[in-house]
């Protein structure tokens, strides 16, 4: 990891935070986002100029939380500490910002007048991961979502000036889609590090997959089979033979109801200025990208990962710019 919360913690903790200026605070931010890998880089090359500072501290909000829920390796530290971060948005919000990620996102609420809900259920999200492993519905799982997905695309609504219903709930529609698509990828990964499982059981009963049995022999195929499995790799697994068929049908569903929640959340691109519309989209785009790949792993990502390439990534780039020169062309015509 290369940014390791832990030690950050002997500096920036609750036992000790060091004082930080606004200056100083906006560097922090924007080193902490520039030094973390994700599918998309996060402050886009096609991120308008003026978002790409707010949308560090965002960021780096964001990060500090999923670090405290999923790296401290230790649920009731995690919770722990989960409540001093939201005991720290609540000094934020209080005009007493005092931990270098609030000292920069404080200015940057204040800017955009963005309300505390959104980053206090991304807490809650957070909070919900270490006491919540298994999920025993579809709805279960979408209410999930509202916490620890669609917050992050209200905020960017409000940073770009939108703030009514509609826009927010085609905004959800793309951030569970988002969600959703990252948790069938990573099934397999969820289960050993984490044992974490958000295929819902009734989903996956309708298939006649026994989620319990299908966690025990991930963990036994993993002991067979330590080492990571690519997408191209043959498939050696004894042990996912008998429950393939259950779970390629199980996988299958949530990937068509995932996709269709892509597709409605499309609807969102022509409701926001072209200046922001190119990000929304890549990030449309690389789910979507993300479910093309299980599919074309024949949905079986308990014995091997889909991941987007480097070139898969510059593809879709290539693919929102073009669509973007387009449009200012119209517009240019016109």
């Amino acid at each position: 990891m290369a940014f390791a919360v832990l030690d950050e913690l002997e500096i920036y903790g609750p036992d000790h935070c060091r004082s930080v200026t606004p200056e100083q605070a906006a560097v922090y931010t924007r080193r902490l986002t520039q030094t973390h890998y994700e599918n998309f880089t996060v402050v886009s090359w096609f991120l308008p100029k003026r978002l790409r500072a707010d949308f560090a501290n965002v960021y780096a909000f964001c990060r500090w939380a999923d670090d405290l829920g999923d790296e401290i390796g230790d649920p009731a530290r995690s919770l722990e500490l989960l409540h001093w971060w939201r005991n720290e948005l609540d000094r934020c919000y209080d005009g007493r910002p005092r931990h270098p990620v609030y000292v920069a996102l404080a200015p940057t609420i204040e800017k955009y007048d963005i309300p505390q809900k959104p980053f206090a259920d991304l807490i809650d999200a957070f909070v919900q991961d270490q006491t919540v492993t298994r999920y025993d519905t579809w709805a279960r799982v979408l209410d999930y979502c509202t916490r620890s997905a669609n917050p992050v695309g209200r905020i960017v609504l409000y940073m770009t000036g939108y703030r009514d219903q509609e826009r927010q709930r085609l905004s959800d529609q793309t951030c569970t889609a988002l969600q959703l698509a990252n948790f069938w990828q990573d099934v397999r990964r969820d289960i050993l590090e984490r044992d974490r499982v958000y295929v819902p059981t009734e989903v996956a009963s309708a298939h006649g997959l026994s989620v319990e049995q299908m966690v025990s022999l991930v963990r036994m195929d993993s002991k067979a089979h330590p080492g990571p499995k690519c997408m191209g790799c043959p498939d050696d697994s004894v042990a996912m033979t008998a429950i393939r068929p259950a779970y390629v049908a199980t996988l299958r569903d949530l990937c068509d109801r995932t996709r269709l929640m892509f597709e409605e959340g499309r609807q969102l691109w022509p409701m926001v200025a072209p200046d922001v519309r190119l990000d929304i989209k890549l990030f449309t785009l690389g789910g979507e990208a993300i479910l093309d790949m299980i599919r074309r792993l024949n949905y079986d990502t308990l014995t091997r990962r889909p991941s987007l390439s480097r070139p898969a990534k510059v593809s879709l780039m290539m693919r929102a710019l073009v669509g973007k020169l387009m449009t200012l062309g119209r517009s240019s015509h016109a």
